[in-house]
């Protein structure tokens, strides 16, 4: 069974909310592309809609969204995600993803692009203790 870690982003508020995807909400991101939009019902949030923003696997290798296949492959880079170059027109060959979803990630990074009826932080509110009688 795959698992994911998916990090939500909030542009509104600026808060960011971490969330376990299991089961039927993690396979409905199988599949899905870096820079696409999708439902985020399937997670728990009614009415929202978030934006795939980037993606890790197990080793931290992240994905990015200008290649199009699925798996890792060493590539020229001259900048961008997954190489920061220290000089003027330096490359370097790095491990990088393809854009596609798969179920060797781990960490799924995204963004809400539409708001449901409910506010985000009522879902991760804390539960509200029962007043102690003393």
């Amino acid at each position: 069974m795959v698992d994911f870690k998916v990090v939500l982003s909030d542009p509104q508020s600026g808060m960011a909310y971490n969330i376990d995807a299991s089961g039927a909400a993690a396979g409905s991101i199988i599949g899905k592309k870096i820079g696409e939009e999708m439902d985020a019902g399937p997670l728990g949030f009614e009415g929202y809609s978030i934006t795939l923003t980037g993606a890790s696997d197990r080793n931290g290798i992240p994905a990015r969204k200008s290649l199009p296949f699925a798996g890792r492959r060493r590539c020229l880079v001259t900048g961008g995600v997954g190489f920061h170059p220290v000089f003027e027109g330096q490359r370097q060959r790095k491990m990088i993803r393809g854009y596609e979803i798969t179920s060797d990630f781990v960490q799924i990074n995204a963004k809400v692009t539409g708001y449901g009826s409910k506010a985000l932080n009522e879902y991760f509110a804390p539960p509200k203790e029962a007043e102690k009688s003393e």
